[in-house]
């Protein structure tokens, strides 16, 4: 493999990246997010209940779904709906999202709510469940700043930013986001998931054909964090100054709010034992 790749790019150079807000007109939050040729549109849904099992714990959920336009291909596929059940490698994303989105997310401070992120593509070519995770969580942070706006909730329940991307080795050389011709020849494949912080929320990494060493999956990690905090400075870019602070705050607040929790509860405390005293 030479420096540079099949559509042009250096080794550690990733595509194109552009993330268009307000995509559809219904959701509470929406994109359409392009990475190099690959597009999905990622919307957030509010909805004013959760599951049964955390019914009356005052906190929210977050679960995704995953598809592919038929055409979002080079040949049509069968859509899984006509199929009678969604495939393997579908569920496997679709839990894959909202793991990540939760991670990132203060869940007892979102209510009891589920937030529906639906993830569309719409043209593929390569990291498509990345690009849907990075996608996904603009969108999830508009939905929440709806409900913020609205007095709903007191602040945006997101302790961090958070992205994934690819990364692979072809021809024993490590590259970043792969797209679809280099995910197809490449001897180990890996999808990374990050937060702004550079902390790990998934790596999904497998040997194609070849084992790889540990210094080669250092080497592949260091790559990807260059890649998803690229991305995240796109996120930070697109939301604004404002949601940025707001986020940016979240664990302060958060902090803030406990210490004041505990001054009450140890004032309450002493009257308890001041009433005692008095009692006796």
């Amino acid at each position: 493999m030479q420096k540079t790749r099949y559509d042009g790019r250096q080794i550690t150079e990733i595509r194109p990246i552009k993330i268009t807000r307000d995509y559809i007109k219904h959701p509470e939050g929406s994109v359409l997010i392009e990475i190099g040729d690959t597009k999905v549109i990622c919307t957030a849904t509010i909805e004013d209940k959760v599951p049964p099992f955390l019914r009356g714990q005052g906190k929210g959920w977050i679960t995704a779904e995953y598809s592919m336009l038929p055409r979002a291909t080079h040949s049509r596929t069968t859509r899984e709906a006509a199929k009678g059940k969604l495939g393997g490698r579908t569920m496997e994303i679709q839990r894959l999202i909202g793991r990540a989105l939760r991670s990132v997310t203060i869940l007892e401070q979102v209510g009891e709510r589920t937030i529906w992120i639906d993830c569309d593509v719409i043209q593929a070519d390569g990291g498509t469940r990345t690009a849907a995770i990075t996608g996904a969580f603009v969108a999830m942070v508009d939905a929440f700043h709806s409900l913020y706006n609205k007095g709903q909730i007191s602040l945006i329940p997101v302790t961090d930013f958070l992205a994934a991307t690819s990364v692979g080795i072809i021809d024993d050389i490590p590259v970043l986001d792969l797209c679809y011709e280099e995910d197809s020849i490449a001897q180990v494949d890996m999808n990374v998931v990050m937060t702004g912080a550079g902390k790990f929320v998934e790596i999904q990494g497998t040997g194609e054909e070849n084992p790889f060493s540990a210094s080669e999956l250092a080497v592949l990690i260091d790559t990807a964090k260059q890649g998803c905090l690229a991305l995240v400075e796109k996120q930070k870019e697109v939301l604004g100054e404002e949601i940025v602070i707001l986020i940016n705050k979240v664990e302060e607040i958060i902090e803030q709010r406990k210490i004041e929790q505990q001054k009450i509860e140890q004032l309450q405390k002493q009257e308890q034992e001041a009433c005692s005293v008095n009692g006796e």
